[in-house]
């Protein structure tokens, strides 16, 4: 990692401290927005009897976990109280970090403070907005490009007032998995803030609250190419705007009712300012329109109204699962959505007729299109119920029967494999590579006893036991803290290096790290059920699934979700570090191998509603996985120049980047989207992708790489042939065989299983 935080005193509090706090609930933090169109309609009124959300366990800290009072980020111009869980990796977080001026990607528009800056922009006190077009995006050359990116921080409008000055701060509030409230306040302490802008995740308007202020739109640049007379529509009055570039925007001026303004005095005062009559109280709302008299009619009913909140909720029948978001509003106008594609692939039938043709580019997930309705169903018909600890297929009863010679190799390699991992160390600089050992412990200890049913998984079940005693009793060499600041359990190593462990302290991949774990305790409860009630371990397990799967939407402890993000369909792994172009994720397949973890713990400790959450998110991310990150040659979510890379790389909300965090060779790149070959790969990576990937880059010898990545490639052939991937992995490369081609978290006998389980032997 190349980011940079600074070091922190660690102060630790016992859990009595913090046991009588009040759990977080949903509030509108500045109240005087509230009844500017009347009472909101709440999200909570649409949850269902059989919601799979619902909590895990208790919310507390187990004993052995000290609770840290301090951490080496501030929570800068937060005013949520100690109470509320704070979302270290979602959209907003660039508002509380850093300099509190990067964008932030709602989709499809983006927003940022201006704070009196230049920096090739045009100095506002307000809120920069901004939308990127197709003619936006840089990019190399060569075909396939290495890389794309938008212009960032490239501003279309501003929404700003005349009061906001040099004394402007930007606080937050409200802090909800899919929306946040930024505030400009004036640099009075006393005062409610000047502006408020609820940021929802799909929002159709840029929306500026204003309490009593003196309105600004402004222009960058050579200022606006245009700005039309005002026109009353309904209770508002609409102004059609041409930006800087020609392109069409039209703002909505919403008084409130209780109060006598002229909305149609906006005047021009120089050629980047529109400005209002002062004493404002009410809304502007921004949108850009690229389709004309039908888009501004569009924009037309659904003005006068803001989205402040969502919420999801999802039930499953059968093999199939329904996932809503619900939005609650304030004012009484119908409500509209920008929805991603991999949403209007899936959308309920009967919304169908809710989809209109209005639709905005995003920066790194194609097209969006807006769609009405205050809540919005999903269908997923095909979760994998059936998915276990061995090879998957779609038809049920998928147990691979194998030969006995079949079985013989695999219980040669099997043993082989036990008696080195047995010998091993576990590496004690990282969970991460704590967690990937562990997990391929676990794995041959499951072959052992369920492919060969030899005997002596029982001695390496033990010693696995005992490995993970020590993380349960945090034990380790860097010990989890439950940290009461941003609330979640982060390693000790980070306090004085924000780089240790990939930024776990900072939050960085804990559903990358902690799956793992999940995972190995999901083999181990498998195997021997009587540990699961033992000591702290089921319960010990549950608190990393609720620091980055939190299923309670009003948990006290930890957030809903840190890591996943229902919007987009994958999780994020930046956490708690300012980023110029967004939170963004490295490796699918780990964020697969998470939503996997989630679902075998559910499935092992017969937790119904966490077995089927998990077979949700496993069902979208394979649906999201196809539109964003593996990339056929039909794909028209990424500009045609950048989709033969096969894979994205690093997927940021603003760019995409063919490359990793360690290096850019192709097997690192396409690598780290593959490991760990699992059961959910299967799942996840569809056969026509794996086929052009291997094709464009590892064919024709290209998959003799060094190392464990070698591996990773032929175990990632199986999935559309199991014969070569079989043969390689029983005989190595004219009869020879390098330990050397497995990598740490996985090992021979689990992919000469997942070979021959796929068909590569009769």
């Amino acid at each position: 990692m190349d980011e940079k935080g600074s070091k922190a005193v660690l102060i630790t509090v016992s859990a009595e401290e913090i046991s009588d706090r009040p759990t977080s609930t949903t509030t509108w933090k500045h109240q005087p927005l509230l009844p500017l169109f009347g009472i909101p309609t709440p999200a909570t009124a649409f949850i269902p009897e059989d919601n799979i959300f619902v909590p895990i366990q208790q919310d507390n800290v187990l004993p052995q976990i000290p609770i840290g009072r301090s951490h080496p980020v501030a929570r800068k111009g937060i005013i949520d109280g100690d109470h509320r869980t704070l979302h270290t990796n979602k959209f907003y977080a660039n508002a509380f970090l850093g300099n509190q001026d990067m964008p932030i990607w709602t989709h499809p528009y983006s927003v940022w403070w201006g704070k009196g800056q230049a920096n090739g922009q045009y100095p506002t006190w307000g809120m920069s907005i901004g939308h990127a077009d197709e003619q936006d995006i840089v990019m190399p050359e060569g075909d396939p490009a290495r890389f794309y990116i938008n212009a960032v921080r490239r501003q279309s409008l501003m929404l700003s007032a005349r009061e906001l000055g040099d004394q402007t701060t930007l606080t937050t509030d409200t802090h909800l998995p899919f929306s946040v409230n930024v505030n400009l306040n004036s640099g009075r302490p006393s005062q409610e803030p000047l502006v408020t802008f609820p940021l929802v995740q799909g929002m159709s308007f840029i929306t500026a609250g204003y309490r009593n202020a003196t309105p600004m739109i402004q222009c960058p640049g050579e200022g606006c190419k245009s700005i039309s007379e005002a026109i009353v529509v309904g209770k508002s009055v609409k102004y059609r705007i041409a930006d800087a570039d020609g392109r069409k925007w039209v703002a909505y001026v919403n008084p409130r009712s209780t109060i006598n303004y002229d909305a149609t005095a906006f005047t021009t005062v120089d050629k980047n300012t529109f400005v209002g009559p002062p004493g404002f109280v009410g809304t502007i709302q921004l949108a850009k329109n690229p389709l004309g008299d039908e888009g501004e009619a569009i924009y037309d009913k659904a003005s006068g109204a803001f989205v402040c909140e969502a919420n999801v909720t999802a039930v499953v029948s059968g093999d199939g699962a329904v996932y809503t978001f619900s939005y609650t509003k304030v004012g009484s106008s119908p409500l509209l959505m920008f929805m991603l594609p991999h949403h209007i692939e899936s959308v309920e039938p009967s919304a169908a007729g809710r989809v209109t043709k209005l639709q905005l580019r995003t920066t790194t997930k194609g097209m969006a299109t807006a769609v009405w309705g205050d809540s919005l169903s999903f269908v997923e018909p095909n979760v994998p119920l059936n998915m276990g600890f061995g090879p998957w297929t779609e038809a049920p009863g998928n147990q691979p029967n194998f030969s006995q010679p079949v079985r013989d190799m695999i219980n040669q390699a099997a043993e082989y494999d036990l008696s080195n991992v047995m010998r091993e160390k576990v590496p004690d600089e990282s969970m991460y590579y704590a967690g990937k050992m562990l997990a391929r412990f676990a794995t041959i200890c499951w072959t052992l006893k369920e492919v060969v049913n030899n005997p002596v998984w029982k001695t390496g079940l033990d010693k696995l036991k005992q490995e993970m005693a020590r993380y349960v009793n945090n034990q380790q060499r860097f010990p989890l803290f439950y940290d009461d600041v941003w609330k979640g359990l982060v390693s000790n190593a980070g306090f004085s290096d924000p780089g240790a462990d990939f930024g776990n302290t900072y939050y960085n991949d804990h559903h990358f790290h902690y799956g793992y774990f999940v995972y190995a305790a999901a083999v181990i409860g498998y195997l021997d059920p009587e540990w699961l009630v033992r000591g702290d371990n089921k319960a010990w397990v549950n608190s990393l699934v609720k620091d980055f799967a939190e299923s309670d939407y009003n948990g006290s402890r930890y957030p809903f979700f840190r890591s996943f993000d229902w919007y987009h369909g994958h999780s994020w792994a930046k956490g708690l570090f300012e980023s110029a172009d967004g939170k963004d994720e490295e490796s699918s397949s780990e964020d697969g191998f998470a939503s996997y973890a989630v679902k075998m713990w559910g499935k092992v400790t017969g937790d119904a509603n966490m077995e089927e959450r998990g077979n949700l998110m496993l069902a979208i991310q394979a649906r999201s996985f196809r539109n964003y990150f593996y990339m056929t040659s039909d794909n028209i979510n990424h500009p045609p120049r950048f989709v033969n890379n096969s894979v994205t790389g690093i997927l940021f909300e603003n760019k995409v980047d063919h490359t990793t965090y360690f290096g850019a060779s192709p097997q690192f790149v396409h690598g780290i989207h593959m490991l760990p070959l699992s059961p959910a790969s299967i799942y996840l990576r569809s056969k026509p992708f794996v086929a052009q990937e291997w094709n464009r880059f590892f064919s024709d010898g290209r998959w003799k790489v060094d190392g464990g990545w070698r591996g990773i490639l032929m175990a990632n052939l199986a999935l559309v042939d199991p014969r070569a991937s079989w043969e390689f992995f029983r005989g190595g490369v004219d009869g020879a065989w390098e330990d050397g081609w497995i990598d740490g978290g996985a090992s021979r006998s689990w992919y000469l299983v997942l070979a021959a389980g796929l068909g590569g032997v009769q």
